[in-house]
């Protein structure tokens, strides 16, 4: 298998903790997409997945898998021991409802302040966003209030229970943890007062897969 994506940025470290969590990446060919340079925009990445987003996992058989929950999924599900997306009807929908929870909160918001109201990954991408137009910085910015409101949610969510969805790790933090880099890529800090949220960002960097991704 292959994984397209460019290591140490916010979806591709999602995955890349899954791979750790699993035990695959010794199983995974990693291949090198140059954001930057807007190589996931070319029409070569196009055919592998045409929303021009990374990560995109690559089967054997020549199958492509984009999205992140997909990808998880998938990964998840291989040895028949789903640790990351649910084994019960009950934790499998509470995963799935923080992990879009976390998306549209957090990822999405910052994506969206980041790519339009900032000079995003530079001036090769530019071609690539939207054109201008009259408020596109005041929508920016609410995006960017948006995703300090998803920290504020998610702080609340972790004062009562150890990780995102309940009592065991899952998809749902990686999420989480992925927004948080995100954050930091975009300079949102967390707020001060959100002591549960950063206190379980700690606590997961202390994860060998969180610490030491694939």
């Amino acid at each position: 298998m292959k994984i397209h994506d460019i290591a140490g940025f916010p979806n591709p470290f999602r995955v890349r903790i899954v791979l750790a969590e699993k035990g695959l990446a010794s199983q995974i060919e990693f291949v090198n997409v140059d954001l930057p340079a807007a190589e996931h925009k070319q029409s070569a990445f196009l055919a592998k997945n045409p929303t021009g987003t990374v990560p995109v996992l690559e089967l054997d058989d020549g199958t492509y898998i984009s999205e992140c929950t997909a990808i998880t999924e998938y990964l998840d599900n291989l040895d028949g021991n789903s640790t990351l997306t649910g084994k019960t009807p009950r934790e499998k929908a509470m995963i799935h409802m923080m992990q879009k929870r976390a998306e549209s909160e957090l990822i999405d918001a910052i994506g969206i302040y980041f790519h339009h109201a900032t000079p995003g990954l530079g001036p090769q991408l530019q071609a690539y966003k939207s054109p201008e137009w009259e408020g596109r910085q005041e929508w920016g910015q609410r995006h960017r209030d948006r995703a300090v409101q998803g920290m504020r949610y998610f702080d609340e969510v972790l004062k009562g229970r150890p990780y995102v969805a309940g009592e065991q790790f899952s998809m749902a933090d990686t999420t989480v943890l992925g927004g948080l880099l995100f954050a930091g890529f975009a300079q949102i800090a967390v707020p001060p007062e959100c002591t549960a949220l950063l206190e379980w960002k700690a606590r997961m960097y202390e994860r060998p897969s969180v610490k030491n991704p694939a």
